[in-house]
């Protein structure tokens, strides 16, 4: 795949239009990002951009966000796994009128699942169960302090796109993308070119919407018919 990094350089009038439903489908994925790194020198973040006009809804993303992120011991080697979809941090949600609308963890910029952590921060790190990544800007969490109280995840529901959910077992939130260590699969083999990295201007609001309103603002733009929430 030849898509990594594929609208580089490409004009902040562009983006704003494809983020704003234009002709291209495109917005920014988990709706309206999910921040890989941001660059203060330049003023610009890197994200992950969906283009709906080419998404089929194969889920080829959720297997292989699963398979990298749930890896199993082969012979002492550690190998992708089998690519269950119930494990995948990155979720399609299919909607009638056809609309597929791939969905993950979007880094939102203040971060309400780390805000709800009732866990104290740790006196070294000054992290809490759930924290930021600092170099990736993932949302990870300490499973050894984790509580599983579940705050992480009423907050995300509550308040964003509902992505965190948590474990029934032992409560500790899961489905976080982990951006697989900088290189996300869900791009890299995308058999559409749907995912694709893009360089914007570091000036619009990154909170993430939920699926279905993302997916009635998809219909009524695609289909000309407005639908709430409610009726998806």
């Amino acid at each position: 795949m030849s898509n990594k990094i594929s609208h580089q350089g490409v004009s902040r009038r562009h983006f704003l239009s494809s983020l704003g439903f234009g002709t291209a489908g495109m917005v920014l994925l988990g709706s309206y990002g999910f921040v890989i790194r941001r660059d203060h020198s330049t003023g610009t973040v890197r994200a992950i951009a969906v283009n709906f006009d080419e998404c089929a809804g194969c889920r080829t993303c959720e297997a292989v966000c699963s398979a990298y992120n749930h890896m199993e011991s082969v012979n002492g080697r550690m190998v992708n796994g089998i690519g269950n979809p119930a494990l995948s941090n990155i979720r399609v949600y299919h909607y009638n009128p056809d609309i597929d609308i791939p969905s993950t963890c979007a880094l939102c910029n203040d971060a309400p699942c780390v805000e709800a952590c009732p866990v104290d921060p740790d006196p070294e790190t000054g992290y809490r169960a759930l924290y930021r990544d600092p170099e990736l800007l993932t949302i990870t969490n300490d499973r050894e302090r984790c509580i599983g109280c579940g705050s992480c995840a009423d907050a995300c529901r509550e308040l964003r796109a509902g992505i965190i959910r948590s474990n029934p077992e032992i409560g500790n939130p899961e489905h976080m993308c982990t951006l697989c260590g900088g290189d996300p699969q869900c791009v890299k083999y995308c058999p559409f070119d749907a995912l694709s990295y893009v360089v914007m201007d570091d000036d619009r609001n990154l909170d993430g919407l939920s699926p279905r309103k993302l997916a009635a603002k998809m219909i009524e733009k695609l289909y000309n018919i407005r639908v709430t929430e409610t009726q998806l």
